[in-house]
């Protein structure tokens, strides 16, 4: 299966998981997660009319926004203080804010408009991965709300990889609402119709749109 179909059958699953909640299909965004895939791939979703792309890496972030440079990019990898110079600014919105000293850097490194983040939660409690455990996310919040060239926007997080991810999902949902976020980014290739039917707004999905990635 090509780019094109590829995008097309997501964007049907989108539509499909929609109906199935109540929602509008345009309630939901649609990020193409472009790591480590060549450009032409990316140029043909753009092609089929994908607008929002992902990117995991700083350097890949920085390189493909050159090349591609009317869409929006998001940038959703773990990401180093050294690297926020290659990010902030390009990246429309970056997902994966997880502490206070990011948060501080990316606010230096803000363009002159402010830049669009997110708090990346460790919704399992997971001791190896990234984000803010929730029941630090609020005090997290009111840090980032001090910082003035920041606009949090919202929530995301990657579930275990093992069991149901949608308690999880739903776990983020109320969390949002308690803290009174909007924007939900939860849900990759495997879960995402799941991840829409708990109400998340942004989706990240790479291998269903651009195939299995190459080796970095």
């Amino acid at each position: 299966m090509g780019v094109t179909e590829g995008l097309a059958q997501v964007r049907e699953n989108i539509a499909r998981a929609c109906a199935k909640a109540g929602r509008a299909p345009g309630s939901v965004k649609l990020i193409a997660v472009s790591k480590l895939q060549p450009a032409e791939k990316l140029r043909e979703a753009a092609e089929a009319g994908q607008r929002a792309f992902g990117e995991n890496y700083a350097q890949e972030l920085r390189d493909k926004s050159a090349a591609l440079a009317d869409v929006e990019w998001h940038f959703l990898g773990a990401l180093q203080t050294n690297k926020v110079k290659l990010v902030a600014g390009r990246a429309a919105l970056i997902h994966t804010c997880d502490r206070l000293a990011l948060a501080q850097e990316i606010a230096k490194r803000a363009p002159a408009g402010g830049q669009r983040v997110l708090l990346e939660v460790n919704i399992g409690g997971e001791p190896q991965k990234a984000g803010v455990l929730p029941g630090e996310a609020a005090a997290l919040l009111d840090q980032v709300r001090a910082l003035l060239s920041l606009r949090c926007e919202g929530l995301m997080c990657i579930p275990p990889a093992e069991g149901d991810p949608r308690p999880h999902f739903a776990a983020l949902r109320e969390l949002a609402a308690r803290l009174q976020l909007e924007e939900l980014s939860m849900g990759m290739s495997a879960d995402y119709a799941l991840a829409i039917e708990e109400g998340a707004t942004l989706v990240r999905v790479g291998t269903a749109i651009f195939g299995e990635r190459p080796h970095r």
